[in-house]
């Protein structure tokens, strides 16, 4: 793992951190596949709502912030929220 995906889980860490009750659960697993990373996201069943949101919109916030982050570093980002 390289330092590009360490610091794209740091900031999805950072970003989901304040959106749950259970911050302790949060895991972020990342996988290099190629010039993409991919972050596998589990959190406490309890939380799994507060983090996708109503009708996935704060999934899909949190999707767009890691896919400008990425572009930045020039790679791709892939966001999988993990039951």
């Amino acid at each position: 793992m390289n330092s590009d995906s360490q610091r794209m889980s740091g900031l999805l860490k950072t970003l989901i951190n304040p959106l749950v009750n259970h911050p302790e659960d949060i895991n972020i697993q990342p996988a290099e596949q190629g010039n993409t990373v991919v972050l596998e996201v589990r959190v406490n069943p309890e939380d799994m709502g507060k983090v996708i949101g109503k009708g996935g919109r704060r999934a899909e916030a949190l999707r767009t912030v890691m896919k400008a982050q990425a572009t930045r570093l020039g790679r791709r980002v892939v966001v999988d929220i993990l039951d």
